[in-house]
């Protein structure tokens, strides 16, 4: 039996969208994609001067925030000739990582970190960084355009002297797929929806009139799917109180546990 059956899955990623819906047609579920997350645009000349900064200022801390942006840096100083000084500044920095993409890029360079967050969350690598820094160190830190702005403003708040890089932002979603999936969310013809990212969790919620009815449908008969801790988080800021997310944060994994969780429902244990 495909424990999955009868049910309507939204997906609202982008990149990973069809093999979460594969995923889904495999254990007997329907999929609908809802890409919200927005294009992805690089700043190259951004990235650019960034880099530029990073090799001609002294810093005290490196923060990596995201394996795409850490990416983005590299292919600006690559682009420029200077790849192999970028990655010798890195080596003899102090980085602050989170997420398994950032370490990953990482690892292809050999470098390695003086502070990973515990959880993945930048929560954690803040605090840690509370601990371990000084009033008046420098901070180069690496962000987009989703919570950049708070995350300056904290690290500013720990007495930090902070250097904003963003070499890479989010477009808005298209209007009409955002529409769509809100109708499906409040006419609860969708069983649960899938996020891969707190984007998209922004996404659905910012800016509109809508987040009263949307609220009520998570919270009451709609499933939001959270691929992770951080995703899970962002459902939780905006009052989504029990967000479904896997022990493992994989896509695989997510599925699998989301099947045997209606399985569950249908056929509750004596």
């Amino acid at each position: 039996m495909n424990k999955l059956d009868g049910k309507k899955i939204g997906v609202a990623a982008a990149r990973s969208a069809e093999a979460i819906s594969s995923l889904v047609v495999n254990n007997g579920g329907s999929p609908e994609i809802f890409s919200i997350q927005g294009e992805q645009l690089l700043n190259e000349e951004v990235s650019r001067e960034n880099v530029s900064e990073l090799l001609n200022r002294s810093f005290d801390y490196v923060l990596l925030t995201t394996g795409i942006g850490a990416e983005a840096l590299e292919k600006a100083a690559e682009q420029d000739g200077q790849l192999e000084d970028f990655i010798h500044k890195l080596r003899h920095s102090n980085l602050a990582v989170r997420g398994s993409k950032t370490l990953k890029w990482l690892k292809k360079h050999s470098l390695t970190p003086s502070i990973v967050a515990e959880d993945g969350t930048m929560q954690s690598l803040l605090n840690t960084l509370g601990q371990q820094t000084e009033n008046g160190q420098h901070i180069f830190l690496q962000a987009y355009n989703q919570d950049d702005a708070s995350l300056k403003e904290e690290l500013e708040g720990l007495g930090l002297q902070v250097y904003l890089s963003k070499p890479y932002h989010y477009q808005p979603p298209e209007s009409d797929t955002l529409s769509r999936l809100q109708m499906r969310i409040m006419d609860r013809t969708v069983d649960a929806v899938v996020f891969t990212s707190k984007t998209q969790v922004n996404n659905l919620f910012v800016g509109n009139s809508l987040e009263r009815q949307l609220l009520e449908a998570f919270n009451q008969d709609v499933l939001a799917v959270a691929v992770g801790k951080v995703t899970a988080g962002k459902l939780k800021q905006y009052g989504v109180t029990d967000p479904f997310q896997p022990t493992d944060p994989k896509m695989g994994r997510m599925v699998v546990e989301l099947a045997d969780h209606y399985a569950s429902l249908s056929h509750p244990r004596p």
